[in-house]
């Protein structure tokens, strides 16, 4: 099933989508909530409104947000190691990689409040001039649960959708020096969308195992980078359960799979690529990620005012 969350006169609603109509849930009733229900009780109420909506009504007539708008937390992962290479390339060093690279899979948390709607404007960070966008797939959680084994973690997983890591390079290169994580340079947006689709829908997907989605970002009507989520080096399941080691995972929870390689600006910065470098973003370019199974996003960058100054701390 394909699940949405839009706006209307009611406010928030959650509906299923079946080709381009939404069988509405009454109003109050939102996808978070159904998502604790499990990924049967997930099902059991995406048939009762197929078969008995609140209303019917098409997705172009309505606003469609963020499948979970708020969701409990989110971990944006590292899962393809050639991003980080051609990252590594892109800026001057060498594509080797540390073995902790190849020990534990990286991720970090990212900002729940800033999440986007799939066509929502994209603000850029406040002080930024390297805004950037990171094509990635994210995994839904469904079922609580710590200390999650590999299988257990995939068991986990309710559904699936497209999630834009909205990055501002200048920024964090700067907070890298800081060696303590992300911070401003990717917390000023998150975008999910256009809708959750749940796990079970994308099994024909799925390749020895892995799931194997098709993917395209574009910039202003020109392809920036192709991928396959098969390259992952790192799956889902790997990723879940070491973030639950001694750690309670919540349904709702979104774990980003880490940028597809070549679906970002950055990586163009290396001249080995096919794909020129086209410059970061600005005010008025439209980014547009697709994903096979997944649909599409597509979003207007949109300029930011100035940051309010910090006054220097003067040197000992």
């Amino acid at each position: 099933m394909r699940w949405v969350t839009y706006r209307d006169e009611d406010g928030e609603r959650t509906g299923v989508l079946d080709g381009d109509v939404i069988h509405a849930l009454p109003p109050g009733v939102t996808l978070l909530e159904l998502i604790r229900l499990g990924a049967d009780g997930l099902r059991d109420a995406g048939e009762r409104a197929l078969n008995s909506p609140s209303e019917k009504l098409r997705a172009d007539q309505v606003v469609l947000m963020a499948p979970i708008p708020r969701p409990p937390s989110i971990r944006d992962s590292l899962c393809f190691l050639d991003h980080m290479r051609n990252c590594l390339a892109a800026t001057g060093r060498s594509r080797d990689l540390d073995d902790t690279w190849y020990r534990i899979p990286a991720f970090y948390f990212a900002c729940p409040t800033t999440v986007l709607g799939p066509y929502d404007d994209a603000p850029m960070a406040p002080g930024s001039l390297c805004q950037d966008f990171e094509l990635e797939v994210a995994a839904i959680i469904g079922t609580a649960g710590a200390n999650l084994s590999v299988e257990q973690a995939e068991r986990a997983i309710i559904g699936y959708t497209i999630f834009n890591d909205w990055s501002a390079r200048d920024l964090q290169a700067q907070e890298g020096v800081l060696a303590i994580g992300q911070a401003k340079g990717k917390d000023s947006g998150v975008t999910l969308g256009p809708y959750l689709v749940t796990a079970d829908e994308l099994e024909p997907y799925r390749r020895d195992g892995k799931l194997s989605l098709h993917v395209t970002a574009i910039v202003n009507d020109v392809i920036v980078g192709t991928g396959s989520t098969d390259a992952m080096d790192w799956s889902f399941g790997e990723v879940i359960s070491y973030a639950s080691r001694g750690v309670p995972l919540e349904p709702g929870d979104v774990f980003g799979s880490g940028t597809v390689p070549t679906c970002t600006l950055l990586e163009h910065l290396d001249p080995a690529l096919p794909q020129p470098f086209p410059g970061w973003l600005s005010d008025g370019d439209v980014v547009t990620l697709q994903v096979q199974g997944l649909g599409e996003v597509r979003q207007t960058v949109r300029a930011s005012a100035a940051p309010i100054p910090l006054a220097e701390r003067p040197r000992p």
